[in-house]
């Protein structure tokens, strides 16, 4: 298994008065295929790891390799670019453009990739389909439940073709039914080749995950993955 994202000894102080250190000596390796959750209570250090791994932020201290480019190496432009082009971006917060389409929406994950318009709407039509509304491409986000609309980012997250995709509490804003038919669409996706992450507070989600990466005062305390197969309606 190739690795996809490689943390390494990650520290990340934040320079106030005193300083505040976020993440202490953060590392692990994610490889193609894996289904991973990062779960912690508030403050443990996962929005600021989240940020570290999407190249959001860079580190203190320690390396990232997003796909074996070392994120420290490469000027910014470079980085935006590796953003770009090799990471998908889930939120909490849907994050869609409320007067355009659903299809638009998606194909907007495309703008910084170079794609040409006809293409961006044949991508963003068939990143549609693999979360199954295809059929509501012409809806715009006040039309579509909160749900479709975040099936609707993790298609635009998707549309690119990312080597891994972070999914910020992909299930926060969403009741719980919801949430649940979110983290199978996940777990779909996963099954199709797609190497997902998810941070979470919920120890429910992270249990049904295959791999947990527990981290507790900016440190990852465990570290465990479960070979059994995850099955759908585990905690429907």
């Amino acid at each position: 298994m190739s690795a996809v994202l490689q943390v390494e000894a990650v520290t990340k102080t934040y320079p106030s008065r005193p300083p505040v250190t976020a993440l202490r000596g953060v590392s692990f390796t994610i490889g193609a295929g894996e289904l991973a959750a990062i779960v912690g209570p508030s403050g443990s250090g996962k929005t600021t790891l989240l940020h570290v791994l999407g190249t959001l932020d860079r580190p203190s201290e320690g390396r990232v390799l997003v796909t074996g480019l070392d994120v420290a190496r490469l000027p910014d432009r470079r980085v935006a670019a590796l953003r770009a082009t090799r990471i998908g971006f889930v939120f909490q917060q849907f994050f869609l453009a409320e007067h355009s389409t659903a299809l638009d929406n998606v194909a907007d994950g495309l703008l910084y990739a170079g794609v040409r318009v006809g293409k961006r709407r044949r991508r963003a039509l068939e990143a549609l389909h693999q979360v199954g509304l295809s059929h509501r491409a012409a809806a715009r986000p006040t039309q579509l439940s909160g749900g479709e609309r975040q099936r609707v980012a993790i298609a635009r997250a998707l549309v690119g073709r990312p080597a891994i995709v972070l999914a910020d509490e992909p299930t926060g804003n969403l009741d719980s039914a919801t949430g649940h038919a979110i983290i199978s669409l996940l777990e779909e996706l996963n099954a199709g080749g797609a190497t997902i992450i998810v941070i979470t507070h919920d120890r429910q989600i992270a249990a049904r995950l295959p791999r947990r990466i527990e981290m507790l005062d900016g440190r990852v305390v465990a570290d465990s993955v479960d070979r059994r197969p995850s099955f759908a309606g585990d905690l429907a």
